[in-house]
């Protein structure tokens, strides 16, 4: 009797079907599935391409943002339970959108690793990146630029801090660098710049030259007391120019994105990323982004790299359904 049972448990676990993910798993890993990909996606080049940037020897004060795109994919598992909520998009069922895997970088060698990334970049239609440090924006710029005939962009910037220091402690290109020299390479159209977000300690100097330039700057105290108000300014300023696209995780405080280089409190919260992102679906033109400066080693049960994974997901809904 005893042997008839196991005979027959044995068949009914030989009945039992293969998981339905067994085959994929085979694969290569993919974004929100395995965590190796963004969201699960197929790997290659789209109309669409995420990629990573490990880059981070231009920061000032913590290091570990060559981490960041791996943390981000990882993250991104939460996201593939079904279509945004708002647009009804849904990134796993867009046959454009691909993870291109991580850029290569020359590591010790800043200028090096500019010219490689921008020259890997110019090879991509559209590129959504996930840093590494700040610094990885300049030479994603360049190539842009070069792609659309020489034409500077307009720039939608979310960040604490102005990042347009003509040098970083003496370091000429650096994470707190790189839109002074778009601003002054003619990369991007100054009158056409927004920032938002920003809060952190600055000499006068600096800020009295970038608005000089023409820059438009939102506090995070903006945000806060007058949401509609900045969106509906941002939207204004932007038009339907073709944007540019570049959130540092620390624009949002650190009560919701800890694991970053350099927090700074008072920031904005997920939701008003949110907020801002989904107005400017049926408005703004956004050709290129980035989300940087995620740094896993002082994030907290993924958090950060869940802000930073939702960025990219907002994007691409903007992206994809914003033109309906």
């Amino acid at each position: 009797k005893r042997e008839g049972s196991q005979k027959k448990d044995k068949q009914s676990r030989e009945k039992v079907e293969a998981p339905q993910h067994a085959e994929e798993e085979e694969e290569l890993p993919t974004f929100a599935e395995s965590g190796h990909t963004f969201m699960g996606l197929k790997t290659g080049k789209g109309d669409l391409t995420i990629v990573g940037i490990p880059f981070d020897i231009g920061t000032t004060n913590r290091t570990g943002q060559r981490f960041g795109p791996q943390a981000v994919r990882q993250a991104s598992t939460l996201l593939i339970d079904g279509a945004h909520p708002v647009t009804h998009y849904d990134p796993k069922k867009d046959a454009g959108l691909r993870d291109g895997g991580n850029f290569r970088i020359c590591l010790g060698e800043i200028l090096s690793s500019l010219d490689r990334i921008e020259t890997q970049a110019s090879a991509f239609p559209h590129l959504l990146c996930i840093g590494g440090d700040h610094t990885v924006t300049l030479p994603l710029l360049r190539a842009l630029y070069k792609k659309r005939g020489n034409k500077p962009l307009a720039l939608l910037h979310f960040d604490a801090h102005c990042d347009t220091w003509s040098n970083n402690m003496g370091q000429v290109y650096a994470h707190g660098s790189g839109f002074y020299h778009a601003i002054k390479e003619n990369l991007i159209d100054p009158k056409k710049v927004v920032q938002v977000g920003i809060r952190s300690a600055v000499d006068k100097s600096v800020m009295d030259w970038t608005l000089a330039q023409g820059v438009t700057v939102f506090s995070a105290i903006d945000v806060h007391t007058s949401l509609a108000t900045v969106t509906k300014k941002i939207q204004d300023i932007l038009g339907d120019s073709d944007t540019y696209l570049s959130f540092d995780v620390d624009a949002l405080d650190p009560s919701c994105c800890p694991g970053t280089g350099t927090p700074e409190v008072g920031g904005l919260f997920t939701w008003q990323m949110q907020v801002l992102m989904r107005s400017l679906r049926s408005s703004v033109n956004f050709v290129g982004m980035d989300v940087v400066e995620v740094l896993p080693s002082f994030d907290h049960g993924e958090i950060s790299s869940l802000a930073a994974a939702n960025v990219i997901y907002e994007y691409l809904s903007c992206v994809r359904s914003g033109k309906e």
